[in-house]
């Protein structure tokens, strides 16, 4: 396999293959394709350990380094998946939260590992970004009372004159 110019790497404590599998069971292109384990005692784990996991987040090359406690995941980075209905938003968000995740604002919620992700339906991207500034407007007020972001309102609200 080769090796991608560029990869998002992404710490964790201990959990980089349980977080990479669940991932790959959850999101469309998504799959593990490497475990690595350690040559050596490092400062989180010792020598056999899994180190590094290769996995693909929906086409997107990633490294899981189980780097140990040192650093924590912050919501400075996140994944945005867009999704093209209420459904596919509900599937995602429930099995990122279900897992031990947890909500937040404007359709962001944080999975059990800390990482945060933005379950964005592409009804609302289009309407923040429209020529009409009432549409803006109106949007992202919807947008700004939800947790999980409910389709039918950004519709309506995206719908009024």
């Amino acid at each position: 396999m080769p090796i991608a110019k560029n990869t998002i790497c992404l710490w964790f404590d201990k959990d980089a293959h349980e977080a990479a599998s669940f991932y790959a069971s959850v999101f469309p292109d998504s799959h593990v394709d490497a475990v690595h384990t350690a040559p050596a005692d490092f400062p989180g784990g010792k020598a056999g350990d899994v180190l590094t996991v290769n996995f693909t987040v929906c086409g997107i090359p990633c490294l899981g380094l189980n780097g140990g406690d040192t650093f924590s995941q912050t919501e400075a980075f996140s994944f945005q998946i867009a999704t093209e209905d209420q459904a596919e938003t509900d599937r995602y968000w429930d099995a990122i939260v279900g897992n031990g995740g947890q909500e937040s604002d404007c359709g962001w919620c944080k999975d059990r590992w800390g990482l945060s992700w933005q379950i964005t339906p592409r009804v609302l991207t289009e309407a923040l970004v429209a020529t009409d500034a009432g549409v803006r407007g109106r949007a992202f007020a919807a947008m700004m009372t939800m947790q999980r972001i409910d389709v039918a309102a950004i519709e309506q609200a995206v719908a009024r004159n």
